[in-house]
């Protein structure tokens, strides 16, 4: 028999959506296009950038037929800037990238992962949606395309332990107004709290369930045997009346 999926997405589940994010690659052989199912790859020249899927550009990495190009965001200067917004800032993460521009005569939509977030013409001060498990994939698979990967590394590893701490202290919005708010935070972020902030959710519902039961039974308990003190009363009266 199946068990019942967690609500939500996994980690793992993430992780592969993260691998259609747009990158740039500098092809090291000419390579013929490709007609896939999210849209059709021009040819790939070594005198030009082109930009690719994740997933492919991991692949042609793998195979020694392109370089990888990370994103400005993932440059280490770029990462301490955003540590010490996301250090001087305790209730809010740091702002996301900007949605590019809409076409006024379309009503297309784009989100994560097909934003221009991780190009190497993204925007050098502002985390993505995936930018947690992109990193690790490219520090993994062109850990020598970094200039420094040691110190890409460690401030990855600071900003997810800042970020996921603010996760956890979210619950005390949460206990306080019944919400939490989880504006810019990434999606392996998200995946990886679900479970604290949902024990928590179940937790108050508990704890709001019992107080409104004992609450009932109190009002049965006084609808049943009458409001304290009310037998010594008639008996007061009685003994005044004689």
């Amino acid at each position: 028999m199946a068990l019942p999926l967690p609500p939500g997405l996994t980690p793992a589940e993430v992780a592969f959506l993260c691998e259609m994010e747009q990158v740039t690659v500098m092809p090291r052989q000419t390579l013929e296009g490709l007609d896939l199912l999210g849209g059709s790859i021009p040819p790939l020249d070594p005198r030009r950038r082109a930009v690719l899927p994740l997933w492919l550009a991991l692949l042609l990495k793998r195979q020694r037929r392109a370089n990888i190009i990370p994103p400005p965001w993932l440059n280490p200067h770029s990462l301490k800037a955003v540590l010490d917004d996301e250090t001087k800032n305790d209730e809010r993460f740091s702002p996301p990238p900007r949605l590019p521009p809409v076409a006024p005569d379309t009503t297309t939509i784009f989100s994560p992962p097909f934003l221009p977030s991780s190009t190497a013409d993204a925007a050098p001060d502002a985390l993505p949606y995936h930018w947690l498990e992109l990193g690790e994939m490219l520090l993994e698979a062109a850990e020598d395309d970094f200039e420094d990967p040691e110190s890409v590394r460690r401030y990855l590893r600071d900003l997810r332990e800042v970020r996921l701490s603010k996760v956890r202290r979210g619950t005390d919005q949460l206990v306080a107004a019944g919400s939490i708010s989880l504006t810019g935070a990434g999606g392996m972020e998200i995946a990886e709290g679900r479970s604290f902030i949902t024990g928590v959710i179940d937790g108050l519902r508990k704890i709001s369930a019992s107080r409104e039961q004992q609450r009932r039974d109190r009002e049965r308990e006084e609808g049943e045997g009458g409001y304290p003190g009310t037998a010594d009363d008639d008996e007061d009266d009685e003994m005044e009346m004689q």
